[in-house]
């Protein structure tokens, strides 16, 4: 990987790069899913390419190659100069950097157990053995259960002298119950939907999420949705569970402080963002209570957004964007931090893969917890009369992050500081900034965890990254509910 990497730095600057990068990857993946039962889907790939990134008269040109023969490598930096000098002739303002120092290191990410050393007969069986709970309850029509493993090694070169290589390794399981009666589906995921819990771990992560052991009690929710009454259209009280307010995170705070949206580079994709570069400093975001911070590093947790480096070389680091409420700024590129006048980047440019230009994609965004010990259940306890919503079932959010609304799979009423009856369809919307200000409570550390997205697209052609977002159950007042389905009573 080494040679790759410099036989492409060198061929980029002689070529004229003022500034050359060059990402040498190795990539394995495994999916593994069954349904009723029966296997449903099985794959196992590897994938080597170089990714070579330049500028040239301050603009960007980027050339990828699965060939590791040294005159593909050359030959594949010659294009991309070639990219970068085309796209001088019509570029608006010169691409300048925002200075990093030069590293040199090896990292690897913490894994307990190698996924891959496990055979795919013992990881199916241990789907099976879920599937199979899941469908001992009656009334469940379909059961789905599912692990996905990746693992990837990436070699980082730049003209300016970093040569870094890290190894991640990432795990994911989950699992499904959906019960049909009298024209309508219900659905239970544990231990979240769209797949489940992704970290980065190995296959310890399996074991932790215990899914054989949580599956009837799954499946018994799936079916009994089906009696719950719809959740009224009201406004009022509303916790949510940490999972659903980790995507709300995502949804609401992650994608519209990506500056690249800010400055408009994603607008004909992904949309803009409500966060102008006039409201840092400014924007009273939230409650005193949400704090709010993209964190890269390991000691935040094993997110999908996790590393040592981010791929344009900057070091993984803790950014406050959030702080008691008040809105401080954004996540960045080097490029799009020396745009606006930062001093450095917060390290959070990353690429689907090798043949893929780095986009700005979030790392970890998590909310603080509370500082004082605070349960779920006391959490409901203190709570008069409100609702408590779990799992997410569908979302809709504009393109400037603004107006949002989302659906879960399952919500209880509180009545008297306890849950009371389950309620199906449950839903609830609002504006972000007013959404957060309304937040009176949150957890404690002990109930805070660090969940996994593994399906956020963004840029053309798309790139589909795994985000993290860490999160303990909150409570929010003066939220319209039940606003998504019909025939919601108040």
């Amino acid at each position: 990987m080494r040679d790759i990497g410099g036989w492409g730095l060198d061929a980029a600057t002689a070529q004229g790069a003022e500034y050359a990068d060059v990402r040498v990857l190795e990539e394995r993946h495994r999916s593994l899913a069954t349904k009723n039962g029966k296997l449903g889907h099985a794959a196992d790939s590897e994938s080597q390419g170089t990714g070579i990134r330049v500028l040239v008269d301050g603009a960007w040109g980027f050339a990828a190659t699965d060939d590791c023969r040294r005159e593909a490598i050359e030959a594949a930096a010659a294009r991309a100069v070639a990219i970068a000098r085309a796209s001088a002739t019509v570029r608006g303002r010169r691409a300048v950097l925002a200075p990093e120092a030069a590293h040199r290191a090896v990292w690897t990410s913490p894994c307990a157990q190698d996924p891959f050393a496990v055979s795919v007969e013992q990881q199916l069986g241990e789907l099976l053995a879920a599937d199979r709970e899941l469908r001992a309850v009656e009334g469940v029509t379909l059961a789905e259960a599912q692990m996905n493993f990746a693992r990837q090694r990436q070699f980082f070169v730049s003209s300016e002298g970093s040569e870094i290589e890290q190894t991640r390794t990432l795990s994911g399981a989950g699992m499904a119950a959906f019960a049909f009666a009298n024209g309508e589906i219900q659905k239970r995921s544990y231990p979240n939907s769209f797949g489940g819990q992704y970290q980065l771990k190995g296959y310890e992560l399996i074991g932790e999420l215990a899914l054989q052991e949580q599956a009837r009690r799954v499946g018994e929710e799936a079916v009994a949705l089906h009696k719950a009454p719809q959740c009224p259209r009201t406004q009022g009280t509303l916790i949510l569970d940490s999972s659903q307010l980790g995507l709300q995170i995502h949804e609401s705070i992650g994608h519209p402080i990506e500056l690249d949206r800010v400055l408009g580079s994603e607008a004909n994709f992904a949309g803009m963002s409500f966060l102008t570069l006039d409201q840092p400093g400014k924007l009273r975001y939230g409650s005193p209570l949400v704090t709010v911070v993209a964190d890269a590093r390991l000691e935040h947790g094993p997110g999908l957004g996790t590393f040592a480096y981010d791929d344009e070389g900057v070091e993984a680091q803790r950014a406050e964007i959030i702080r008691d409420g008040q809105f401080l700024g954004y996540i960045t590129s080097r490029e799009t931090a020396a745009e606006i006048g930062l001093r450095r980047s917060n390290g959070c440019m990353r690429a689907e893969s090798w043949n893929r230009l780095p986009l700005i994609r979030m790392t970890n965004i998590s909310i603080e917890p509370g500082k004082l010990p605070l349960s779920l259940e006391e959490l409901i306890a203190d709570t008069e009369a409100g609702f408590y919503f779990e799992t997410n079932r569908s979302w809709s959010i504009d393109d400037k992050r603004f107006n949002f609304q989302f659906g879960t799979e399952i919500g209880w009423e509180i009545q008297h500081g306890r849950r009371t009856r389950m309620l199906k369809n449950p839903s609830y919307s609002g504006i972000t900034t007013e959404f957060w200000n309304s937040m009176d409570a949150i957890c404690s550390r002990e109930h805070w965890r660090l969940w996994g997205t593994p399906n956020c697209g963004k840029g053309q052609p798309q790139q589909t990254m795994g985000t993290g977002h860490g999160a303990a159950p909150a409570r929010f007042r003066n939220i319209k509910i039940g606003t998504a389905y019909a025939g919601g009573q108040g």
